[in-house]
């Protein structure tokens, strides 16, 4: 059995006692992966290992949306 985990998704609290991907997470908050890069525990995170990266306890997950302008 595993153990309750809490992580912080752009600032809110979140629990579970699944094992979620990074990648699973965005998905299931419906994000379009094109138009922002991820920030995990204040780094910027290569997209590819948005698949392997397993959230763990007291992660912080930020979406950085990229903004275009002239």
């Amino acid at each position: 059995m595993h153990k309750i985990k809490t992580f912080y998704f752009n600032g809110q609290e979140y629990y579970t006692n699944d094992v979620i991907k990074l990648n699973d997470l965005l998905k299931y908050f419906n994000y379009n992966s094109q138009l922002f890069v991820i920030e995990y525990n204040n780094f910027i995170c290569n997209k590819n290992k948005w698949k392997t990266i397993e959230i763990k306890n007291n992660d912080k997950i930020e979406i950085i949306t990229i903004v275009g302008g002239g």
